[in-house]
């Protein structure tokens, strides 16, 4: 176990084991709340990440999810739901414009839904572990008041 340092507006609050940081990480970032402060919105729309804090001014430039909210929930929503509609299917033989009616909106609800939370769950894991993409470090420099340097754990060289 080690000990890390979040900054929220001014104080420090210090996170004893990897379990605080799971535990930052899941009520900020499912909640869509700033992982720095706790309390500005990360989120400018439904999707769109806010270009700053209105709280602590944490910069979002450093936020990349991409593709990962679809990713995760197609695999963990939809994938089971596949499951459940071809089991309708199969048990009951409806006819087509049952899945119409229920299987489609449920696949669509099942699989759009969860996109902002998981969106913000890796925004805010981003922004706790400090991960980083190539051509980043900069930023991050920035971010945490360093001056970047060439010993510095980046990806610019």
């Amino acid at each position: 176990m080690y000990g890390t340092s979040l900054q929220t507006n001014g104080a420090h609050v210090t996170q004893d084991t990897d379990g605080d940081k799971f535990r930052w990480i899941i009520k900020t970032g499912w909640k869509g709340l700033c992982p720095r402060c706790g309390k500005g919105h990360m989120f400018k729309s439904w999707l769109k990440v806010a270009d700053r804090c209105e709280a602590c001014g944490l910069d979002y430039r450093f936020a990349a999810p991409d593709d990962g909210p679809a990713f995760f929930s197609l695999c963990i929503v939809a994938f089971p739901l596949a499951f459940f509609v071809v089991w309708i299917q199969v048990k009951f033989d409806p006819v087509w414009w049952v899945h119409l009616f229920t299987s489609l909106p449920v696949m669509l609800l099942g699989c759009l839904l969860p996109l902002h939370p998981i969106k913000g769950w890796l925004v805010a894991s981003q922004y706790v572990n400090r991960a980083q993409e190539a051509g980043t470090g900069k930023i991050w420099d920035q971010l945490h008041g360093r001056e970047n340097t060439k010993d510095s754990s980046n990806f610019d060289d």
